[in-house]
């Protein structure tokens, strides 16, 4: 293991300043980022555990009512593969997570609205595929979709993807709203023509989240929360959401509207490396 953590910190050395920050409130006044701008590096990892998941749930067996889209687990995403780790498509948590995410899902059932998650709990090989993705230049099928106007080599830099990543500690997550009841999503396949996760809503893929204004893991300064040029309807729902998981504990990642931490995460220092399946969860 210790041989394990020093390739993936070695790796994380390379990149220079290339690990996603700690989340953080979006600021008072919106403010564009500018694409060249470098985020201070996330801290480095105190311990990479294995399994079990220590005090962890499976999010839809402690409230079935939330939906659960699991990108990672599937071809619809950046990498365009099921990336390593993800056995099963689940939202694993540490239980403090979820039951404040349950208290997310009250509120917004009252106002007509239910959670839809589309990444938990990341095991550090995920992160490890991502790097080593991150490094083969001509693996790029799904740019087109999610990063169509950044370079690849930018991911990193740009604090896109990040290594460590907040999400191997089990209490961040990716999260939108759909309405309640939720409308039914076409599933992917692979081969039609990509669409731009920047293009308008009627465009993109038919994903049942309401309109957030760009698609899930868009890597695009329009997918910074507070962007200004995202307005109507769109901000209001971003503002929705940030307004539901705030007054539940949560922290928003102010470059991507869809990400959040527990502020009082039980493990800050731990880095899990048990898949996402159900076995690994005590």
């Amino acid at each position: 293991m210790r041989y394990r953590l020093a390739v993936v910190l070695a790796l994380a050395a390379l990149l220079g300043g290339c690990s996603r920050p700690e989340p953080r409130p979006a600021p008072a006044t919106p403010q564009p980022t500018p694409a060249s701008h470098t985020p201070p590096p996330a801290p480095t990892p105190a311990t990479s555990v294995a399994a079990p998941l220590p005090g962890f749930v499976v999010l839809t067996d402690l409230d079935p009512r939330i939906h659960a889209d699991i990108r990672y687990a599937t071809p619809h995403n950046f990498v365009g593969r099921p990336i390593t780790g993800y056995r099963e498509p689940l939202c694993l948590l540490t239980r403090q997570a979820a039951e404040a995410l349950r208290r997310v899902q009250d509120a917004a059932l009252a106002g007509g609205h239910s959670l839809k998650v589309y990444d938990c709990y990341r095991p550090q090989p995920a992160v490890d595929d991502f790097v080593a993705w991150s490094k083969r230049p001509d693996e790029q099928q799904t740019k087109a979709e999610f990063y169509p106007d950044l370079a690849k080599n930018r991911l990193f830099a740009d604090g896109y993807i990040g290594a460590p990543t907040a999400h191997s500690r089990g209490s961040t997550l990716d999260l939108t709203l759909v309405d309640e009841p939720a409308a039914s999503q076409p599933p992917y396949r692979v081969g039609p023509p990509l669409v731009a996760c920047t293009a308008p809503r009627a465009q993109r893929f038919a994903d049942n989240s309401i309109d957030m204004g760009t698609g899930f893991d868009c890597f695009d300064p329009r997918a910074h929360t507070a962007d200004p040029r995202i307005a109507g309807t769109a901000r209001d729902n971003r503002r929705l959401l940030q307004r539901l998981m705030t007054d539940a504990g949560f922290v928003n990642y102010d470059r991507e509207w869809w990400h959040y931490s527990l502020r009082d995460e039980p493990y800050p220092d731990t880095f899990f490396a048990a898949p996402v399946d159900r076995s690994s969860v005590g």
